[in-house]
């Protein structure tokens, strides 16, 4: 096997290396639901609750991971009687994604009953992440 080859094969293993650490890394942030930045965005128009916190989630009909959202926020706002669901379809609304800075599909914003955002997820997030989000805002 001569020198040029051995490199080559050296440099195809690392740059898997290198694509394999960056998709583990990449994943990892999936689904997490984090504290979001304060941000001045009018959210008049996305039919939030005043009476408590509501779930928006931004799917797509072609989006296949949004359903699993669904069924996530559906089961979450079954237990918890006082937290309401607004799902958005991006395609049918832009300008909202555009405001709310929605690059990814799905994604999903806990906004409390000032309509402040105080949640953002991207990805399919775990029942009980929102769970742990919503009770600070139901006290």
């Amino acid at each position: 096997m001569s020198t040029a080859s051995v490199t080559a094969i050296i440099a195809i293993a690392a740059a898997l290396a290198v694509a394999s650490i960056a998709g583990v890394l990449h994943n990892r942030r999936s689904g997490v639901v984090r504290e979001a930045e304060p941000a001045d965005v009018d959210v008049s128009d996305l039919g939030l609750s005043r009476t408590g916190p509501t779930i928006v989630h931004f799917s797509a009909a072609w989006c296949g991971p949004c359903a699993g959202v669904r069924r996530v926020v559906d089961q979450v706002c079954a237990d918890i009687r006082d937290v309401a669901h607004v799902e958005i379809d991006m395609d049918a609304n832009p300008a909202a994604a555009r405001r709310l800075s929605v690059l990814s599909l799905p994604t999903t914003f806990i906004f409390d009953a000032d309509g402040r955002q105080r949640y953002r997820a991207a990805g399919v997030p775990k029942a009980a992440d929102l769970r742990s989000a919503l009770e600070p805002l139901l006290a």
